[in-house]
């Protein structure tokens, strides 16, 4: 360990990490990617994917961190607690803990600019910059990679066919063998992640995703999941907003992205929605000069909005 914290400053490359809270033991840290040298910078604020149930902070995509990079922008790469050993309440607590963090003392720890951050994430992390956007103060933009604005509806709560029949089914035993035990910021390993992917699916599989994540029963405590859902909660102050999504999505429907512009439209919000046709999760298997210059719109929309 000793080594490794030498090492480290010597790498220009390498982020520094910060802990922006402890709840109950629990580490919860962020990543700090930027220039050395140089006065408060904007940032851009990552929020990885994983189904709320995996992933890290250290999943920056490349594209977004280069760009960062050449546009003397920070970016800060968030962790938050994962379900289903915490429930979804507890993973917002962490988003708006970690969002006033960035603004307060990691403003002044890590020299950047309070009044201007862009929130951006993929798929979960795409559902959290939209509740990002529920925060105070309001973030400057928003950017959501194939994320979603609610988390009730069928295609969570109830089973999804395309896991039950194009995955093999988990058994609930295999399941629950990748739960239930310390609370987490990342996987511990490769097979860990795996295995709480395997996990998802199960829930995928039987509609049970919801219920498991968020702590509510879909079904009889809607009104308790309403402020957990961002497309009901838009209103005219809502930030600036760039979706893009895939229209072939079988984990994330293309229609969740639709349904959130839809919203923003008749709030009169600014904001893009960008479709890929034929791309799936992930724009996977869309065709690469369109993925590109969908994703070409989504950075110079973060340049926009710092600049």
């Amino acid at each position: 360990m000793a080594t490794l914290l030498l090492l480290a400053p010597q790498d220009p490359q390498a982020p520094r990490t910060f802990v922006y809270k402890v709840v109950e033991g629990t580490k919860i840290e962020v990543d700090l990617h930027r220039r050395e040298g140089q006065d408060a910078l904007p940032a851009v604020i990552w929020i990885h994917g994983g189904a709320l149930i995996t992933g890290s902070r250290q999943q920056v995509p490349k594209n977004l961190l280069e760009f960062c990079r050449a546009e003397g922008i920070a970016l800060v790469s968030i962790d938050y607690r994962l379900a289903p050993e915490v429930k979804l309440p507890a993973i917002i607590e962490d988003l708006r803990d970690a969002l006033a963090w960035v603004r307060g003392e990691g403003a002044r720890a890590a020299r950047l600019d309070p009044k201007k951050e862009v929130v951006v994430g993929g798929s979960a992390g795409g559902y959290l910059t939209l509740m990002a956007g529920l925060a105070e103060p309001r973030p400057q933009a928003l950017v959501a990679y194939w994320g979603y604005g609610d988390v009730d509806g069928d295609w969570y709560a109830k089973p999804s066919p395309f896991y039950r029949e194009k995955t093999p089914l988990v058994p609930r035993e295999e399941a629950l063998r990748a739960v239930g035990g310390p609370v987490l910021t990342a996987p511990v390993s490769r097979e860990n992640a795996d295995a709480r992917g395997r996990y998802y699916r199960y829930l995928r599989q039987n509609g049970l995703w919801t219920r498991e994540v968020t702590g509510f029963d879909p079904e009889t405590e809607k009104a308790k999941l309403d402020p957990y859902c961002p497309v009901r909660n838009v209103t005219p102050s809502y930030p600036p907003t760039f979706l893009l999504h895939g229209t072939e999505d079988t984990d994330v429907p293309h229609e969740l992205s639709a349904a959130m512009a839809r919203e923003l439209a008749r709030h009169k919000v600014a904001h893009e929605f960008v479709s890929v046709p034929g791309a799936g999760h992930g724009l996977a298997g869309g065709d690469r000069t369109r993925n590109a210059e969908a994703h070409a719109r989504a950075l110079d929309f973060i340049r926009k909005s710092l600049k």
